[in-house]
């Protein structure tokens, strides 16, 4: 999927004007239509958002944990709306009824055939100049994890079976082996 639609330029009312249960994103214009993820992809996609819900309680975190789909408009004016798999929002003045206005503190994309170009290009790219803290790709085929810390300019790779270590808190890891991707 993630075909780009035909028409020079969208907005965020073509966004909203899509057929009832159908999804999509809007980059810079151009509307990038989304397959439903597989049964394993929402697995994985429950398990983290149960962990790190779980954390951020556990501390009385101010923090909110939001699953797809769940819009994130990047920009002020509108031209960038996306649906992470997982967002982490810290600052709650950007939270608002349709979502989130400005860049999540950290969110992860769990990579499927369809968005596999978008969440290893484009999408890096967009949360990178956003502002986003950190970034995590998290692709079953290829059994991987890239962490990407913008804040410190650095980038790990791990796999399905390991500790992840979460970069906007101090005391916080993942443990992937515990998280039954199959």
């Amino acid at each position: 999927m993630n075909a780009v639609r035909k028409q020079e330029t969208y907005t965020i009312e073509d966004i909203y004007a899509l057929p009832e249960g159908e999804r999509a994103e809007l980059i810079d214009g151009k509307i990038y239509d989304m397959a439903p993820p597989n049964r394993r992809h929402q697995r994985i996609s429950g398990k983290l958002h149960q962990v790190i819900a779980n954390y951020i309680d556990s501390k009385s975190g101010e923090c909110e944990v939001y699953s797809a789909p769940f819009a994130v408009f990047l920009n002020a004016n509108n031209d960038i709306y996306l649906e992470p798999d997982i967002s982490v929002i810290c600052d709650k003045n950007k939270l608002i009824d349709d979502g989130c206005k400005g860049a999540p503190d950290w969110i992860i994309e769990i990579v499927s055939p369809t968005s596999r170009s978008m969440d290893y290009n484009k999408k890096l790219f967009k949360y990178r100049t956003a502002g986003v803290r950190e970034y995590w790709i998290i692709d079953p085929m290829k059994q991987q994890i890239i962490v990407y810390n913008f804040e410190h300019d650095t980038f790990e790779e791990y796999s399905l079976s390991d500790k992840v270590k979460a970069g906007i808190y101090e005391d916080f890891e993942i443990d992937f082996a515990e998280i039954s991707v199959e």
